[in-house]
């Protein structure tokens, strides 16, 4: 995967990788921001990319599927919603 280098004081921090910003940027347009659990050709979102967004902040674990407790549902964060927005 590769990172994205910028040069934009107004972002300050870690950037997210392509692969990241992707994913962040479908929360966009989906009410609350609500991130995708698969992606556009219908596999599962990779659960190490979530847990990098959570873990970043820029996504924010939304609420348990009680049918797939395993799956992270989780929606954007201002911040990822900044960075999804800028980049």
């Amino acid at each position: 995967m590769l990172d994205f280098a910028f040069n934009d004081n107004a972002l300050a921090g870690d950037l997210p990788a392509t692969g990241e910003l992707l994913y962040l940027r479908r929360g966009l347009d989906q009410p609350g921001g609500k991130l995708p659990l698969f992606d556009l050709d219908g596999q599962q979102v990779p659960d190490e990319l979530v847990r990098r967004c959570l873990s970043a902040g820029w996504a924010e674990p939304w609420f348990s599927n009680p049918l797939k407790p395993d799956w992270l549902v989780c929606k954007l964060t201002d911040e990822g919603r900044r960075l999804a927005e800028a980049l």
